[in-house]
């Protein structure tokens, strides 16, 4: 039986961040992964183009953390954006600024990523055991020692980092193996569900727009009647409803409200930038300028084109009517419709499909400032594992990495 100083569970962002930085403190480090490569999902982040983080000070990123943001405050100031900026430079991987304030290697390349995590780690001795699944923390007197594999072979170490990540995507190796270590030694775990997930919707009208990306729309989340939130940005319609930016941003709130049966629609305000009144004087001037248009071909003007026999459908006004013949009636109806356009929510994507885990690993029971256990010593915690997640935006990596950095000084400390 092989004893080690540090014991990393896990090979993706948070897992080579905390073994890399276990090793850069001196620390015999062991790093186990149960896929047979590192950085299965790193690979595959942000369509491969891998947004590793965002531009944001930390007082406001932590505003974009519907769960944990002021409990990964402290290892965000640890390890900052500019640092993990810094941190890929001097590895041969600049980073540049995109909209949003999102980063990404110049490469637009996800492998870079991963591979000058690799060559660090495998620079500062890192031990790596491939396709080694931890079924078992050993935990004895209160202290973890160690982990049992699956194939029955037991590790000991003087500290244990869980870095196994969420349970989406699980054909990356992210299939919530990490909840259970956890939640076996004694850790509660919130509850897991998708976040930053695509929605489903009621009826035929994402299926007939399917493929259609709008820009610069405001979605407002509707539940019970009331509005709760809302985001700007970019969304795209699929032939089971909704995604895109806003759309992943918003789900979170969405899937919350499902869980509990409430009733949920999302409003889109195709003109954010015209109020009622100015609205309503542009489409008089579009009237004007060409009465005997068709409808149709008059809200060409307005909209994408195959937004226009939805919109026609859902306002009741006749394609092939002259411009000039619209009532008043029809105008309002078509005036409201562009600033309220309703879809109603009727599930989302299974939790597989989600980018991010919500819930996880209770961080009452966890040292923000070392992201250690406070129920059992030695025992670590990094990344998705944690009930912590973000908006899009760089936010979750970041968070992966920072957790990560943190932990495997603590455990190299301690």
């Amino acid at each position: 039986m092989s004893k080690h100083q540090v014991i990393v569970v896990g090979g993706g962002a948070a897992g080579l961040m905390a073994a890399g930085q276990s090793a850069v403190e001196g620390a015999e480090t062991l790093l186990l992964e149960k896929m047979d490569r590192l950085g299965v999902k790193l690979r595959i982040t942000g369509h491969g183009r891998c947004n590793l983080t965002n531009v944001d000070p930390i007082r406001e990123a932590i505003q974009h953390y519907p769960a944990g943001g002021y409990f990964v405050r402290p290892a965000l100031y640890s390890f900052s954006n500019d640092d993990l900026r810094a941190f890929f430079a001097q590895r041969g991987v600049p980073t540049e600024i995109q909209r949003g304030g999102r980063v990404f290697p110049v490469s637009e390349d996800a492998r870079d990523v991963v591979e000058a995590l690799t060559s660090w780690i495998r620079q500062r001795g890192v031990i790596l055991r491939m396709q080694s699944a931890v079924r078992e923390l050993i935990v004895e007197g209160g202290q973890a020692t160690g982990v049992q594999v699956a194939d029955g072979r037991a590790y000991r170490a003087d500290a244990v980092i869980v870095a196994a990540g969420g349970a989406s995507y699980p054909a990356t190796g992210s299939s919530g193996d990490g909840y259970r270590l956890a939640e076996r030694v004694g850790h509660a775990i919130v509850p897991i569900r998708p976040a930053l997930i695509p929605l489903e919707t009621a009826g035929d009208v994402a299926s007939r727009l399917e493929g259609l990306s709008l820009r610069n729309v405001n979605v407002s989340v509707w539940v019970g009647g009331s509005k709760t939130n809302e985001a700007f940005g970019e969304m795209l319609f699929t032939g089971f409803g909704v995604s895109g930016p806003i759309i992943l941003t918003l789900s979170r709130e969405v899937v919350d409200a499902l869980r509990v049966g409430r009733r949920v629609a999302l409003s889109v305000d195709l003109k954010p930038a015209l109020d009622h009144p100015t609205l309503d004087a542009r489409i008089l001037r579009d009237i004007d300028a060409s009465p005997k248009r068709h409808v149709r071909n008059m809200l060409k003007e307005l909209l994408p084109s195959s937004l226009v026999p939805v919109c026609l459908d859902l306002c009741d006004i006749p394609a092939h009517k002259p411009a000039h013949g619209i009532t008043g009636e029809e105008r309002k109806r078509l005036r409201i419709w562009l600033k309220d356009f309703r879809l109603e929510v009727t599930g989302h994507r299974p939790l597989k499909e989600a980018i991010v885990t919500a819930g996880g690993v209770n961080t009452a029971d966890v040292d923000p400032h070392t992201m250690a256990s406070r129920l059992i010593e030695g025992l670590y915690f990094a990344g998705e594992v944690l009930d912590v997640d973000a908006e899009t935006g760089g936010y979750n990596l970041q968070a992966a990495f920072s957790t990560g950095w943190v932990a495997g000084r603590s455990a190299a400390r301690g």
